[in-house]
């Protein structure tokens, strides 16, 4: 059996051998973390690669990040280690469903989340992050209606930091978000009464009422490095516990719970399926490639850069 390090091993000459550069989402496997050129949120990963003379992107990501990253760098070849890490936020929005919703709800501006489909971008007028979301919905007119998609959850906090009630969200949601229970949320605040709560904007409501911060999984790191606390009640999904841990070896981060404690933590069960033996093999074949019609990328394009146009 092959250990990780001798895999690591393999990964890092194939990348010198055909000038490839490595991305990692943060909720990746920490070993995946560790063979990767840039580790971090999605859409700054993909601007970050796009920037690079790299001729191969491999994203050690679910499909939507890939082709994120193929629609900012369509020159550069872009690998999926595994095409059947998908995204259940991206995939609650069928883009022919959200054709339909669109029809039904004419002169909206249209925003979608990063986490959709390229299909999906490719409707949209401006996209955004979660460290942006409440940026973009501020720089739209207030006379016009907007829809959100497809994070319903994220949607209601937006509705409720800007006061745009006029927002119709889409019905979806990730399923590790979902998943957080308050009840056991409130039961370790009492075990540790100086540990601040930091919470993704996708988790629900109650969640995020219960929070200290809420942010992007970029802006919890961030804010852990300015805050200055010794402790964390930690609720969005555990592989940032490894970046985190990395970064402030001498704080205690504590991940909050699911409602449904089989796995005992919220893991997703995509981002997991990304191994470096996968990595390996992507590299050795340079496939699974990540393909988009044409017209469709330069649409997508077109949402995604009206979001980086905003200063």
């Amino acid at each position: 059996m092959v250990d990780n390090r001798t895999w690591a091993d393999k990964i890092r000459a194939l990348k010198e051998q055909k000038n490839a550069v490595i991305l990692a989402h943060y909720y990746t496997r920490p070993e995946v973390q560790q063979v990767a050129d840039f580790v971090g949120d999605s859409l700054a990963l993909s601007q970050q690669a796009a920037d690079t003379d790299a001729d191969i992107i491999l994203f050690a990501g679910v499909h939507f990040m890939a082709e994120t990253a193929k629609v900012l760098s369509p020159d550069k070849k872009v690998l999926i280690p595994d095409p059947e890490a998908g995204c259940s936020l991206a995939d609650s929005c069928d883009a022919e469903a959200f054709r339909r919703f669109l029809e039904a709800h004419p002169d909206h501006i249209v925003v979608t989340y990063v986490n959709t489909s390229v299909e999906v971008k490719a409707m949209t007028d401006i996209c955004c992050t979660s460290s942006n979301a409440v940026k973009v919905i501020r720089s739209l007119p207030a006379d016009r209606k907007i829809i959100f998609a497809p994070d319903r959850n994220l949607g209601d906090y937006i509705k409720r930091v800007t006061g745009r009630n006029d927002i119709v969200l889409w019905d979806g949601a990730c399923h590790v978000h979902e998943n957080f229970s308050l009840e056991k949320l409130l039961a370790l605040k009492k075990e540790h009464p100086g540990a601040k709560v930091l919470a993704h904007p996708e988790c629900k409501k109650p969640v995020l009422m219960a929070a200290d911060f809420v942010g992007s999984t970029a802006a919890i790191i961030d804010f852990v490095g300015t805050d200055g606390g010794r402790e964390y009640l930690i609720a969005t999904e555990s592989g940032i516990l490894f970046e985190l841990r990395e970064k402030y070896p001498d704080v205690n981060f504590i991940p909050v719970p699911p409602i449904d404690s089989t796995c005992g933590c919220n893991d997703c069960q995509y981002m997991k399926l990304v191994t470096l033996e996968k990595i390996c093999r992507a590299l050795e074949t340079e496939t699974p490639e990540v393909v988009i019609d044409e017209e469709i990328r330069r649409r997508a394009e077109r949402s995604i850069r009206n979001m980086l146009a905003l200063k």
